[in-house]
C-alpha cells in the first residue's frame, strides 16, 4: 500500500478474500467528508467553511479526479474508461489495473431543452448475474468508496471544462456498472455530499437510483432519510420463473415481495418510480407480457421506460423489432401508464444500457464468492 493513500480510503482498502486486495487511485479525503465534519476538522467558521468546503469540491482541483484511461467518443456522447486502482493476487500478477465506465449523454425534450447526463458505477464488476449485462459477466471485484463515486462526475467536469467550455452535467445516474444497493453505504454517502446545498449543489431531483430490486436496500433508502433522489426499478419480466432466469435476484427477492415494497415506500405526491424493461426478442415482448407488466404496474406511480436489448461481447440475445416495441408500448398506454422509449446512445464505443463492463477483467476463483442474494 502507497505511502500517500488518505487513512479514510486504507480503512476500506482490503476488499477482496483470498490474499487478494485492491489499492485505490490516491483522491482527497475530503471528498469522503461531510460538511459538518470538514468545519469540525478544519475548526472554521460557518461563512468560511461553506467557501473553503465548496473549493474543496472543485471539479478545477486535481487531487479530485482520476486518472482516465481513455475517452471513447461517439458523436456528442461519450465513454469515459477510469484507472480507480489496481488489484495484487500473488507472483502471477502481483499489479493488475481496475477500470470502471461512466458514460456522458446529451439529452434533450421536446420543448428544445439540451443538457448533459453523466451515467456513473458504483461497483467494480457486479454479482447480480442479470443474463443481460455485460458488467453480471465480471462478477464482483470490488465495491467504490463514495469519493471514487464522486469523482467520476467531478473529473468530466475537469474534461469538460478543457474540451467543451460552457459544458456540464446536470443530471446523474447511478446505471453504470454495479448495483448501488449493493453498495448502499457508499452510495447513500455519495448521494449525500452530491446533494450538499454547501458542496455540489445537485438538485435531489437531478439524480436517479436504479436498482435490479433490492427490496432490503429499498427499505433501507426509507429507513435512513436519504435525500429524496428519483428511483428506477429494473423489471425486465412481470413473469416470476422468466424474470428469476433473466435476473437471480428474483429467487430471493420476487416480484410480489417487490412491488409491496414500492407500494409502502413513502413517496411525495409528484414522485413517480421509472419501470424499466429491456426488450429481448422472443423472450419477454409479447403483448402478453406487456399485459403481465401492465397489471403488475397496477396503483403503483410509475413511468415504464422501454429499452431496446443492446448487444453484450458476444451477444446472447436479440433486440426487439421497432414493431414489436410498439406495439408492446400500446398494450401498456391502452392500460393507462405512461411509456417512454428509451434512445440508444453510445452503442457504438459498448456505452449504450447493458454495455459497460470490461470482458477480459474478471473475478478470480480465489476472490470473494458471496453469491447473489
Amino acid at each position: 500500500m502507497s505511502e500517500g493513500v488518505p487513512l479514510s480510503l486504507l480503512e476500506n482498502s482490503v476488499l477482496i478474500s483470498g490474499g487478494a486486495g485492491i489499492q485505490w487511485v490516491n483522491l482527497s479525503a475530503e471528498l469522503e467528508w461531510s460538511f459538518d465534519e470538514f468545519q469540525r476538522r478544519h475548526r472554521l467558521d460557518a461563512a468560511a467553511a461553506r467557501m473553503a468546503y465548496r473549493s474543496r469540491f472543485s471539479d478545477s482541483n486535481p487531487e479530485n479526479c482520476l486518472p482516465i484511461s481513455a475517452v471513447l467518443p461517439d458523436g456528442d456522447a461519450a465513454k469515459f474508461v477510469f484507472c480507480v486502482g489496481w488489484r495484487w493476487g500473488g507472483s502471477a500478477s502481483p499489479q493488475e489495473p481496475l477500470e470502471i465506465e461512466s458514460v456522458m449523454l446529451p439529452m434533450k425534450n421536446r420543448h428544445g431543452g439540451r443538457w448533459l447526463t453523466l451515467c456513473i458505477s458504483s461497483q467494480i464488476g457486479c454479482r447480480m448475474g442479470c443474463e443481460f449485462c455485460q458488467t453480471g459477466r465480471m462478477g464482483l471485484i470490488g465495491q467504490l468508496p463514495a469519493s471514487h463515486i464522486i469523482a467520476q462526475v467531478l473529473t468530466v467536469q475537469h474534461w469538460l471544462r478543457e474540451k467543451r467550455p460552457g459544458s456540464t452535467i446536470k443530471n446523474i445516474v447511478f446505471m453504470g456498472m454495479g448495483e448501488p444497493l449493493d453498495n448502499a453505504d457508499a452510495v447513500f454517502k455519495a448521494i449525500r455530499l452530491f446533494t450538499e446545498p454547501r458542496g455540489l449543489a445537485f438538485a435531489p431531483a437531478c439524480i436517479t437510483l436504479s436498482t435490479v430490486g433490492r427490496i432490503d436496500g429499498l427499505q433501507r433508502f426509507a429507513r435512513e432519510d436519504i435525500p429524496p433522489v428519483r428511483l428506477a426499478i429494473s423489471i425486465t419480466s412481470a413473469d416470476d420463473h422468466l424474470r428469476s432466469r433473466l435476473m437471480p435476484i428474483n429467487r430471493s427477492m420476487p416480484l410480489a415481495k417487490l412491488r409491496q415494497t414500492l407500494l409502502d415506500l413513502p413517496r411525495s405526491s409528484r414522485s413517480r418510480y421509472l419501470i424499466q424493461y429491456v426488450m429481448l426478442k422472443g423472450i419477454n415482448d409479447d403483448p402478453r407480457d406487456a399485459h403481465q407488466l401492465a397489471q403488475w404496474c397496477q396503483d403503483l406511480p410509475v413511468t415504464v421506460n422501454l429499452i431496446a436489448y443492446n448487444p453484450q461481447d458476444p451477444p446472447i440475445f436479440e433486440a426487439s423489432t421497432p414493431d414489436r416495441i410498439e406495439a408492446f408500448s400500446a398494450v401498456l398506454k391502452n392500460s393507462g401508464i405512461l411509456v417512454k422509449q428509451r434512445a440508444t446512445i453510445c452503442q457504438a464505443r459498448m456505452g449504450a444500457c447493458g454495455q459497460l463492463g470490461n470482458r477480459h477483467l474478471r473475478r478470480r476463483p480465489s476472490e470473494s464468492t458471496s453469491n447473489r442474494a
